[in-house]
């Protein structure tokens, strides 16, 4: 299979757990959208709560009926994409930079599953960069402070993420800096040193939120828990 068809089944089956009725957080993500897609398949009486602009544009197009986060007290089930899932399912998410509206969908939820190809599971988180969401309000300062942080972990500086349009500027209005490691010795440790700064809005280490993984490889769907 190819990675793109691997995404394809373990959307497919995370859309086999949503019920009529449920309010479903919907994903961010190439791997997120199939699921989007499964899921209007379905044709369930579900509401919805979107992540970001593109997903919810896709969810209009498939007529999934869309609720903000504000109008529900819970989201029955979250189902998103991840850049890196480590042990525990400890995950890197933000390749997108949709991270702070993930996170937050995420910790609303009961229960938050996430689906990928076989090549997102590692051994260790860190060979995705971490993506950092920053005010954009003096952000190069904030950036160098980043910088200081990482250096106590024998990591490199991080980098403001750029495109060819230019700086990359988030749903929120904020900027992503990415911190290429290979390998993060200490999440824990360094998702609250990261906290820490005044100016970071959050990080791309999502831990203990993930309750499955729905890995799509050759021989099938393999199911992971914590």
């Amino acid at each position: 299979m190819t990675a793109d068809e691997q995404k394809r089944i373990s959307g497919e089956a995370a859309a086999e757990l949503v019920e009529a009725g449920m309010v479903v957080g919907l994903g961010t993500g190439s791997t997120a959208a199939h699921f989007v897609r499964a899921l209007a398949a379905r044709g369930l009486a579900i509401r919805a709560v979107p992540t970001s602009e593109a997903t919810a544009n896709l969810a209009r197009e498939l007529d999934i009926p869309l609720v903000g986060l504000d109008d529900v007290k819970f989201i029955d089930l979250t189902v998103d994409g991840a850049d890196e899932i480590g042990p525990g399912l400890s995950l890197i998410k933000g390749g997108g930079a949709a991270l702070l509206r993930e996170k937050l969908v995420w910790e609303a939820s009961r229960r938050c599953v996430v689906i990928a190809d076989a090549a997102k599971q590692v051994k260790a988180l860190g060979r995705f960069p971490l993506p950092i969401e920053v005010v954009r309000f003096g952000h190069p300062h904030t950036g160098r402070r980043l910088a200081d942080i990482a250096a106590e972990f024998d990591l490199p500086p991080p980098r403001l993420r750029m495109a060819e349009r230019g700086i990359v500027v988030t749903d929120g209005g904020n900027v992503i800096y990415d911190l290429a490691s290979g390998k993060i010795s200490d999440p824990a440790a360094l998702a609250g040193a990261l906290k820490s700064v005044t100016g970071v809005v959050d990080h791309g280490l999502f831990l203990d939120l993930a309750d499955l993984a729905l890995i799509g490889t050759d021989g099938g769907v393999v199911n992971l828990t914590p």
